[in-house]
């Protein structure tokens, strides 16, 4: 049971070689390409994670674009609607203005036109008291002449207040 613990100097230096012959193979033919695709997956994983920052880094500056245009369109927005309105109010007080003025025209025309009927009929009326007046003064005249004497009474005062040169 000791010869299997205790090493033999033949088992050493046959499996020290197959040891070595194991090695100097792996190292021609499989450690190459082992660290070659270990150094092609490093700089993938190195490309990889560039490529996200790159990303992440074009993430931010869309976002700070996307806010920046958001900005813009809020400010545009706020001036049209200011625009709007102000324009708004400027047709409403044009349309007071303009009512104001005609409702002023409108009042003036009928001024005018009370005025022209006033003075319509107080010619009418004077026309109509001087028609009675003569009327009267005809019935007057009528009455006071009917008699001969009368007549001759009022043509002899009206002699005298007419001067013959």
């Amino acid at each position: 049971m000791d010869a299997l613990l205790s090493p033999a100097i033949g088992t050493v230096l046959w499996t020290s070689i197959a040891f070595l012959v194991v090695l100097f193979l792996l190292k021609k033919m499989a450690w190459k390409p082992i660290l070659k695709a270990l150094n092609e997956r490093e700089e993938s994983i190195e490309k990889s994670l560039k490529e996200a920052e790159k990303a992440r880094e074009d993430m931010a500056n869309l976002n700070a674009d996307n806010e920046r245009l958001l900005k813009e369109a809020r400010a545009e927005r706020d001036v049209v609607l200011r625009e709007a309105r102000e324009m708004g109010d400027q047709l409403v007080a044009d349309a007071k203005a303009s009512a104001k003025v005609e409702a002023e025209k409108m009042i003036e025309n009928a001024r005018v036109a009370i005025d022209n009927e006033k003075n319509s009929a107080m010619v009418e009326l004077k026309n109509q008291v001087a028609t009675l007046s003569l009327e009267i003064a005809e019935k007057v005249v009528k009455e006071r002449l009917s008699d001969q004497g009368e007549q001759e009474k009022l043509v002899s005062s009206l002699m005298k207040d007419v001067d013959l040169n």
